[in-house]
């Protein structure tokens, strides 16, 4: 039995042989002349919907010639066999140029894609994955439909200090916050060479977001707002991780099955507020971190996900039910338990980066 979604496909491409031999029959045995020249004519134009340009102009032809033989067969006058003739392969020759127009055009478009994407990736490239004892995984779904990337950022490498990542979030969502993406993502890899600590490598970032943002103040891109961060520091055994938080939603620690949010005892301010570098005490806490186990970071694309209730999506019990220990499959989980909490819909960007130490 041939499904509905498998009929919805084959219909358009049994159109145009199906309008060609009833537009002959109709020439045939209408009871006036001409009934069936209007589905003749049609029949190149409805083949450039769904077959390629040599095969719509084979249709043209195929109509033509019906409508000459339908005609010859009938005994029309030869006046009126030219002028069936000439009125299809007119409609046809239009119906050829318009398949020839939109080709190009999609083909222009495809290729514009894959320069866009190429570019957006430049910006935030895909991490590595395998950074010292840690598996990595990453997931980006971006709020604006034919985006790579949105206003959500991600990045980790090695450094002297240990294994370094980020995670942050540009206020807004979608193209215009990719600016600032890349002013974080570029300052983070510099300055996460050099800085000794992560608040200081904190205050790094957030000095240039702010000298970003003072250069594009009148612009039409400018850099406004805040960028909220988490950054994460691992030393080259694996055993401990240090967070510290700049107002960005924590990160979950996954051990043996359980789930634990690893909430900031001392949040501070997101990253480019306007006020400078965070005046505070430094608040870098560490927690154990075994063989096996996870780190999940997210942005608010996750946590603060809808369903058609407006309940809030639970990332624990996304999480714990899962039973998953690779790194990738922890991050398609999560991905796609969001999507399903959501309808499909794209609230926001949402990014979703795992790092797992191997066992």
């Amino acid at each position: 039995m041939v499904g509905p979604a498998v009929a919805q496909v084959r219909v358009p491409y049994v159109a145009p042989p199906l309008l060609l031999l009833g537009g002959v029959a109709a020439d045939l045995f209408a009871p006036q002349p001409y009934y069936g020249l209007p589905l003749l004519a049609c029949t190149s134009m409805v083949a450039g919907m769904v077959y390629s340009f040599r095969i719509s102009a084979l249709f043209g032809f195929a109509a033509c010639a019906a409508a000459a033989g339908s005609a010859g067969y009938t005994g029309r006058e030869s006046s009126a066999l030219f002028t069936d003739v000439a009125a299809v392969l007119v409609v046809s020759l239009v119906g050829l140029w318009i398949k020839w127009l939109v080709d190009r055009q999609g083909h222009n478009l495809a290729v514009a894609l894959t320069v866009a994407e190429a570019a957006q990736r430049a910006v935030l490239p895909a991490p590595p994955t395998d950074v010292g004892p840690l598996t990595v995984a990453d997931r980006y779904v971006a709020a604006q439909a034919g985006a790579a990337i949105g206003g959500d950022l991600y990045a980790i490498q090695e450094t002297p200090f240990g294994i370094r990542a980020l995670i942050g979030d540009v206020r807004g969502k979608g193209l215009r916050a990719v600016s600032a993406v890349s002013v974080a993502v570029g300052a983070f890899r510099e300055a996460a060479e050099h800085a000794p600590t992560l608040h200081d490598l904190a205050d790094r970032l957030d000095r240039a977001l702010d000298r970003e943002g003072g250069r594009r103040r009148n612009s039409e891109d400018d850099i406004e707002g805040f960028v909220t961060a988490l950054l994460v520091q691992i030393p080259p055994s694996g055993d401990t991780v240090t967070v510290l938080n700049r107002g960005h939603p924590p990160p979950y620690l996954l051990h043996d099955g359980t789930v634990v949010c690893l909430e900031p005892t001392h949040p501070e301010l997101p990253l480019s507020t306007g006020l400078g570098p965070s005046r505070g005490s430094p608040v870098e806490e560490t927690f154990p971190l075994a063989s096996g186990d996870s780190l999940v970071l997210v942005t608010d694309g996750v946590t603060e996900a809808r369903n058609p209730d407006g309940t809030f999506f639970d990332v624990p019990r996304g999480l714990g039910g899962t039973g998953l220990r690779r790194a990738d499959e922890l991050a398609e989980a999560l991905v796609k338990a969001v999507t399903e909490w959501t309808g499909g819909q794209r609230q926001d960007d949402m990014a979703v980066l795992v790092l797992t130490r191997g066992e």
